[in-house]
């Protein structure tokens, strides 16, 4: 064999691995029974962002 297919086996079994490990961590984390926060915990206040454009005069169009 090619050192190029060699390292395309070995590049795809390392692919493979990491995406079925990947739906294993998925599937562990959505198995988990995650319950929503109370509304009277979540006591934050609202944010209010202002944006000011200022342009400047001396720039000749």
């Amino acid at each position: 064999m090619n050192r190029s297919k060699i390292v395309a086996i070995i590049t795809g079994a390392i692919s493979i691995i990491l995406a079925i490990a990947y739906l294993i961590l998925v599937q562990l984390l959505d198995y988990r029974d995650m319950q929503p926060a109370p509304i009277s915990q979540l006591n934050s206040a609202p944010v209010i962002a202002i944006y000011q454009w200022q342009i400047d005069k001396t720039t000749q169009i």
